[in-house]
C-alpha cells in the first residue's frame, strides 16, 4: 500500500508540476508534509538541499530521496517512476500537438498565460525555503527567531552570484565550507 501511495503522490506531482522542478516544490511539499505526513518541513528542506546538490532534476532527485526515506530503495524507484511517467506521456503528446498546431494563436495564448503561473509557483517555493532557512519551522516571521548566520550566508551567496557570476557549484561549496566552519564552533 505504501508503494502505491508513493507512486500516486509522485504521479500527481509529475502530472501537475508545470514549469520544471522548482515549480513542483509546492506540490511536493503539500504531498509529503501536509497530505501524507511523511516528513517535517526541516526534513523537506534537507531533502531539497541534497536534491539541488546532486546532478539531475530537482523534482526527480527529491522523489528519489523521499521515496527512499519512506520506503527504502524500492520506494525511491517507485517515486521516481511516478514523478517521471506523466512527463514522458505529456511531453510526447504535446510535442506532437505543438509541432502540428504551433502557428495557431490560441496555442500561443495558452503558453503566454502559463508563464506567470509558473513564476508564481517558483516564487512560492523560494519564499517557503527562504523563510524556513531564516526563521526555522515557525508559523510566521518572528525576528526573535531570525538565524543571522543563514541571512549572512544567503547574502554572501547572492552577492557572489550576482557580482562575480560564480557558478552554483562554487556558491554551494563556498557557503557549505563556511557553514561547516561556523557551525563547528
Amino acid at each position: 500500500m505504501l508503494y502505491i501511495e508513493l507512486f500516486i503522490s509522485f504521479f500527481q506531482i509529475g502530472l501537475f508540476s508545470f514549469g520544471g522542478g522548482y515549480a513542483a516544490l509546492p506540490l511536493i511539499e503539500q504531498q509529503i508534509i501536509d497530505n501524507r505526513g511523511w516528513m517535517t518541513t526541516q526534513e523537506f528542506i534537507d531533502v531539497l538541499t541534497i536534491s539541488e546538490m546532486t546532478p539531475g532534476s530537482i523534482a526527480i532527485n527529491a522523489a528519489t530521496f523521499v521515496g527512499n526515506q519512506v520506503g527504502g530503495i524500492f520506494g525511491g524507484l517507485v517515486a521516481t517512476i511516478g514523478v517521471t511517467a506523466p512527463s514522458i506521456i505529456i511531453v510526447l503528446t504535446l510535442a506532437y500537438i505543438y509541432f502540428k498546431f504551433r502557428n495557431i494563436k490560441m496555442v500561443q495564448g495558452v503558453i503566454m498565460g502559463l508563464r506567470p503561473a509558473v513564476v508564481a509557483l517558483i516564487a512560492s517555493a523560494g519564499l517557503t525555503i527562504l523563510l524556513t532557512a531564516f526563521f526555522g519551522e515557525t508559523s510566521g516571521i518572528d525576528f526573535a527567531n531570525l538565524n543571522w548566520i543563514s541571512v549572512a550566508l544567503f547574502s554572501l551567496g547572492l552577492f557572489l552570484i550576482t557580482k562575480y557570476k560564480l557558478s552554483p557549484i562554487q556558491i554551494m561549496l563556498t557557503t557549505g565550507v563556511l557553514g561547516v566552519i561556523i557551525y563547528s564552533f
